[in-house]
């Protein structure tokens, strides 16, 4: 069984990932202790738009599959509103977060300047 994740990135990071195969998320920066996958599309549209876009020219949605027993680990994390809720994976256990991708990453939405 699996849970359908999102985690929206710019162009940087979907550079990375798609250098994995569309299979892997990157190593964590040292200023970046976790790594948040979203729970809905929404928020991660939200993210992707109004935040990306800002600040690196480019945002982009990326959806996957991640065994539900091992996200059982993880407590689900409101940030804000109904929708705000995402994962804190703590950086150090990013190798093990993605062994438990099921099937490769996809981009769902891509946004611009230009279709904000």
């Amino acid at each position: 069984m699996t849970t359908t994740l999102y985690r929206p990135v710019g162009p940087q990071e979907l550079a990375l990932i798609e250098q994995s195969g569309w299979r892997k998320f990157p190593p964590r920066l040292p200023e970046q202790p976790i790594f948040y996958p979203v729970m809905n599309e929404d928020y991660a549209i939200q993210i992707a738009r109004d935040w990306n876009v800002a600040a690196s020219g480019s945002g982009f949605v990326t959806k996957f599959e991640v065994t539900t027993e091992y996200l059982k680990k993880f407590e689900v994390q409101n940030v804000g509103g109904h929708m705000h809720n995402e994962l804190w994976v703590p950086a150090e256990e990013i190798e093990e977060f993605n062994d438990n991708i099921v099937g490769t990453i996809e981009v769902t939405k891509s946004f611009y300047p230009s279709n904000k």
